[in-house]
């Protein structure tokens, strides 16, 4: 059993995806989010998607980070982790515009006073001011914070996404075809939006993270951090502080902190234009989230085979972390998106004008991979390493 698996969770979920296989498929079952028929407008040109997400485990180190350093603008990231990984799923469907959002939050208020949930919310409305300069509108109705104490051991950062969009303009991964190739956008680095160094951790696999990277003295610093439950062989297991300092690819300086809590990165400024300008040229959008560089398998329209074979070189965080852990090859990419985030497939031909596009932001983006026609596998080769899912 892997670590991973170990500490409770998975990278694949499939006790999840059991529980909802009798639910509706939606109209698209190859899209990347859930589509339903325009229940309200009843018309069939429209389509109506909400989409929940949210920062997961993140919202821990946070906590740990706070509690250390007593800078509570790490709270305005884990506001940004929330927004984006509703918006960014989004994006894949072809959805950039007049999307409604609401908060979820759930807190122990012995452990997180309300200057923590002001620093969230309004941190949130920073998130869609800045994207709204990019025509990017997120109309943020409120939604539900909640004291439950006995439910969440410190906080829970939630959210979820709704959209009422056009179906002449969805993006439905139906036109993934053989010949096609993947433009990867990169997730780490620093972009014309970003203030800081991004090192493309986004907001999955911390639980992971934190507990390979991480050393014992957070477990008896702050019991209230993990489930106690958890087998000391794989709590907080690593020989790092969140203060240490680490030397990253682009040569600068930066504590573990700050690595592991690099706010999620979102793509919208790029897929805005992509979407307005190219939208007939984008045949299918994979987010490698949850499943990492695994999770295109879930959205082919056909058994073909991808082919990774020019993925970034990943960075930094994600070395520390495998040489932390001892992980596989293996699970590092089935857990995390190990530097590349976002995936369009397109023809070969129009991938030099989306690389351009992203490159105009600060966004590094190249022809990552390929689809084949075949039996559905997934071969990734990085390196010496090559695996086959």
């Amino acid at each position: 059993m892997s670590l991973y698996n170990k500490r409770g969770v998975s990278a694949q979920k499939e006790e999840v995806h059991q529980a909802v296989a009798k639910l509706h498929p939606g109209l698209y079952p190859k899209a990347f989010c859930k589509i339903y028929p325009d229940y309200q407008g009843k018309d069939e040109q429209y389509v109506n998607v909400m989409h929940a997400d949210g920062a997961g485990t993140k919202s821990i180190l946070a906590y740990l980070y706070w509690k250390e350093t007593g800078d509570l603008s790490v709270w305005k990231g884990i506001a940004q982790d929330a927004v984006v990984m509703n918006l960014d799923d989004l994006l894949c469907v072809g959805i950039c515009d007049d999307i409604l959002f609401n908060s979820t939050i759930d807190r122990n208020k012995h452990l997180i006073p309300g200057e923590v949930l002001e620093t969230i919310i309004n941190g949130t409305q920073d998130v869609f001011n800045t994207l709204a300069t990019f025509g990017i509108n997120i109309h943020y109705l409120g939604g539900e914070t909640a004291d439950v104490g006995d439910v969440v051991r410190t906080i829970a950062v939630n959210g979820t996404m709704a959209s009422r969009w056009p179906v002449k303009k969805l993006i439905t991964n139906e036109r993934i075809q053989a010949g096609d190739v993947i433009v990867g956008l990169a997730g780490f680095g620093k972009t014309s939006y970003e203030s800081e160094y991004n090192s493309g951790i986004g907001s999955n696999g911390l639980t992971s993270a934190r507990h390979d990277m991480l050393s014992n003295y957070y477990g008896k610093a702050y019991p209230e951090s993990y489930n106690p439950v958890l087998d000391d062989s794989v709590a907080y297991i690593g020989s790092s502080r969140l203060t240490d300092t680490v030397t990253v690819e682009d040569g600068s300086q930066q504590t573990i902190g700050k690595l592991l809590l690099s706010p999620t990165r979102t793509f919208a400024p790029l897929m805005k234009v992509l979407l307005t300008k190219y939208f007939d040229e984008i045949h299918g959008m994979v987010h490698c989230s949850g499943g990492g560089q695994t999770k295109c398998m879930k959205y082919l329209p056909a058994p073909f085979s991808i082919i990774k074979d020019n993925l970034f070189e990943p960075p930094a965080i994600f070395k520390l972390i495998q040489e932390s852990s001892g992980s596989s090859h293996r699970e590092m990419y089935e857990v995390f998106n190990m530097g590349t985030r976002m995936e369009i497939y397109c023809s070969k031909e129009k991938a030099p004008v989306f690389i351009e596009e992203a490159e105009k932001l600060g966004i590094a983006a190249r022809i990552v991979g390929r689809v084949e026609a075949g039996s559905q596998k997934l071969m990734i080769q990085q390196g010496d390493v090559e695996i086959v899912y």
